[in-house]
């Protein structure tokens, strides 16, 4: 099924998914650090400037946002975890608003993973891998910021995931300035 990501629209932030909207599209749920780059990839695969905020506050998505690509799929933005300014506890909300998105999300279809692709994997995303893996649910690890790693770094990153029992059909890399590996990931998405 091709998926015209252009024909986005944001539809609403929920505080939780009781609040999410109505409606039959399958679910493309993005989670990861707070400050790896989620809002920039929502609006490089939808060649849309401002239509995920995007800021320079680590930790700014405290709701799911929701975006209708094209009446196919809802991208679900989830807050980040990790590092907020501030104080606010951003694992603490991470973790009860996911747990109540994986036991009630029977739209949810696939998993993006983000993960900055200049930066070791934290505990946190070794745990959420793992969590999707022990609940059999279907995601995929993107690695964003590639421009900013050589072939050397990439290939130490991929020997790295491949020890720690990473499948190389699993991942892929992706930079907001190199359109081929957005319209790779746009593909994946389509495919999965």
């Amino acid at each position: 099924m091709k998926i015209d990501f252009t024909q986005a629209t944001f539809v609403k932030s929920a505080p939780s998914i009781k609040e999410a909207p109505q409606g039959l599209f399958p679910e493309v749920l993005l989670v990861g650090k707070s400050n790896v780059g989620k809002s920039s990839l929502i609006n490089a695969l939808c060649r849309k400037k401002a239509l995920a905020f995007t800021s320079s506050k680590p930790g700014h998505t405290r709701l799911l946002n929701y975006y209708n690509i094209n009446d196919k799929l809802y991208l679900v933005d989830a807050p980040g975890y990790g590092y907020a300014k501030g104080g606010f506890d951003l694992d603490k909300l991470f973790g009860e608003m996911m747990n109540d998105y994986f036991s009630k999300a029977t739209r949810l279809k696939l998993v993006l993973v983000l993960l900055d692709s200049r930066r070791e994997l934290s505990t946190n995303d070794i745990e959420i891998i793992n969590y999707l893996r022990e609940k059999d649910i279907k995601h995929l690890l993107v690695f964003t910021k590639a421009d900013k790693i050589n072939q050397s770094e990439k290939a130490k990153l991929l020997k790295h995931l491949s020890e720690i029992g990473v499948e190389k059909d699993e991942i892929t890399f992706a930079s907001t300035l190199k359109a081929k590996t957005i319209e790779e990931l746009k593909n994946k998405i389509s495919s999965l």
